[in-house]
């Protein structure tokens, strides 16, 4: 039999059939190691193949095969930092959300997720959350940011969960297609979700008020059916976004305003750091490129892990 993968528990997945049947699958212990360098080797929105389980009371299978992924998000695993974790697969856009506080989403974080859904050719989308919450000065800053990935070639919506500001928006962007929604925990995320699917009733907690920062409520990704001709894939909050699975050479591409000078550049193999008559530096200098953005690429391009400490908004 063949269904997508609704949920991950790390051992058991729920299937479904294009019937709409449910069943609980396992992997086979050789297929768990077989050539895969994932924490999970299934992921939610996979395509797989599986045998029920006879004479069994509740409807239970074990995986066979898994069909080759359209795309997928990706991530250094948290715990194994030569492994990955993959968040969801088969995914026709991916939503971030962006809060300027409880928590601080830092453009380092927001860049790597960029940089990931260029990778793997997902559509990526900024929703920039809690804007009924923002005073005039923090409101300047997220349209000074959305007015930055805009010009880059994103696209950027204020929304609000409490307000309903943006919510038909989104709502119609994600018809007929499969959405996964990620951002920090306390970014509210799944207030939104709900929001945008009531019938959903997702777990929602309060910010930590000593840390500011948000806590899980989301544990697995999980994918649902809304009623509108979409499918939404909820996922725990991420801390970071550590970078796999790219060459020096190549991550320059995944920087749209990079890749549209790279063939500027003196040197085809330009890393855009030392060399001399470099489009990317010159573009920098003349404030066609944001130094936040080349600040991020700088970090990857070094393998430095995300500093969560540094507010990188700054040109300083």
């Amino acid at each position: 039999m063949t269904g997508t993968v609704y949920k991950s528990t790390g051992s058991w997945y729920t299937v479904k059939t294009e019937e709409g049947q449910l069943f609980d699958c396992r992997i086979k212990g050789k297929f768990r190691i077989k050539g895969i360098k994932s924490t999970n080797p299934v992921a939610v929105g996979d395509i797989v193949d599986f045998e029920p389980e006879p004479d069994g009371a509740a409807a239970t299978g074990v995986i066979t095969h898994i069909h080759d992924r359209r795309n997928y998000i990706v991530r250094k695993s948290v715990n194994l930092s030569k492994q990955k974790h993959i968040i969801a697969a088969n995914i026709d856009t991916a939503y971030l959300l962006v809060t300027l506080k409880n928590p601080l989403t830092l453009t380092t974080f927001i860049d790597r997720f960029l940089v990931t859904a260029e990778a793997y050719d997902i559509e990526a989308v900024l929703l920039f959350n809690k804007s009924d919450q923002y005073d005039e000065e923090e409101l300047l800053e997220v349209k000074y940011l959305a007015a930055m990935y805009r010009h880059v070639g994103y696209e950027c919506i204020g929304v609000s969960a409490v307000t309903g500001k943006n919510i038909d928006k989104v709502k119609a962007q994600m018809q007929g297609k499969v959405s996964m929604f990620s951002g920090h925990s306390g970014v509210g995320k799944s207030t939104l979700v709900n929001a945008i699917a009531p019938g959903l009733s997702l777990r929602t907690a309060e910010i930590s008020g000593q840390h500011k920062q948000g806590q899980h409520t989301t544990t697995f990704a999980e994918m649902f059916d809304l009623d509108f001709d979409a499918r939404i894939i909820d996922t725990p909050g991420i801390k970071g976004f550590g970078i796999v699975d790219m060459e020096k050479e190549e991550i320059g591409d995944y920087f749209p305003e990079f890749f549209a000078r790279k063939g500027e550049c003196r040197f085809n193999n330009c890393l855009h750091v030392d060399e001399p008559h470099c489009a990317i530096k010159q573009a920098l200098e003349d404030g066609e490129i944001p130094w936040s953005r080349y600040k991020s690429y700088l970090q990857i391009l070094e393998g430095e892990d995300e500093n969560y400490r540094t507010d990188i908004y700054s040109e300083e």
